[in-house]
């Protein structure tokens, strides 16, 4: 018994942490709720969505989470929704901005919409902006905290998205490194995570990709990474690790998940397949 109690301890990661999670309700944001809760956080669920947001609180129970209607371009509802956590719980030790929108993929630039454009950056970077900004009002007197921002493969490569998509990660991770600098002299990481494509509500509509039959693979996206298919959880894993103690001297870094994608030219290589 003492062993089982030992190992169920040494499994959540993130005990006592509290983490305010913004478009908590589905996809990515979901699955790192429940991971993180799993791991012993405690969760403020931020979004817009509100029947998703209350459905997965309900979940996670009310005792260890929250949902709190917010849209990340307003900084008084990302204000609240800190407020909301630090009332509930008493701090702040993960923000992870994962709110983001797409836009409909229009290949000629002269086809693209200045409100449109305009409309993607105010979500995917302003209201980056805003959580980083807030989150350290909190965690600057407590000296310690993990800012954790969702970006994409899109942050270090082009032609995957649109021009409103691809500027707004490439941002990010400006605005993540920035930040690191500055919010490092106060103990306080910034990463961000760059994800390749993932079926989720957020890009199965937008991108017109075929889904299969399982509902979390797209049939017609190139993989370098045979036998295995990326999905909400991978990246869910890889923001428990940046908001865990374990990354602790991890900041200011691009957590690339991507089976390789961004590294290879699939039209040009000396490397084919070795199958038989």
């Amino acid at each position: 018994m003492g062993s089982l109690s030992l190992l169920s301890t040494v499994a959540k990661r993130l005990e006592g942490k509290v983490a305010l999670i913004t478009g908590g309700a589905s996809g990515i944001g979901e699955s790192t709720a429940k991971l993180f809760h799993h791991h012993g956080a405690k969760i403020i669920i931020a979004d817009i969505q509100d029947d998703l947001g209350h459905s997965v609180c309900q979940e996670l129970g009310p005792k260890d989470s929250s949902f709190i209607h917010c849209d990340v371009r307003d900084e008084d509802a990302i204000q609240n929704a800190i407020k909301s956590a630090i009332t509930k719980y008493g701090k702040l030790d993960i923000m992870f901005n994962n709110a983001g929108i797409v836009d409909e993929l229009k290949t000629n630039i002269l086809d693209n919409e200045k409100y449109n454009f305009e409309r993607v950056l105010s979500v995917n970077i302003t209201g980056v902006f805003l959580g980083i900004k807030n989150a350290a009002r909190v965690m600057v007197p407590a000296r310690r905290g993990s800012i954790i921002s969702t970006a994409s493969i899109c942050s270090i490569s082009g032609g995957a998205a649109s021009h409103a998509y691809t500027c707004s990660k490439h941002a990010v991770v400006g605005l993540t490194k920035n930040a690191a600098v500055e919010l490092g002299q106060f103990g306080i990481r910034v990463n961000c995570i760059s994800p390749y494509v993932i079926a989720t509500p957020l890009t199965k509509d937008p991108f017109k990709l075929e889904i299969d039959e399982d509902g979390e693979t797209y049939k017609n996206v190139y993989s370098n990474l045979k036998g295995e298919v990326l999905k909400p959880r991978d990246i869910a894993e890889a923001a428990l690790y940046l908001g865990s103690d374990e990354s602790r001297y991890v900041s200011g870094h691009n957590l690339v998940v991507d089976g390789g994608y961004t590294i290879v030219n699939p039209a040009f290589g000396m490397y084919t397949s070795h199958a038989s």
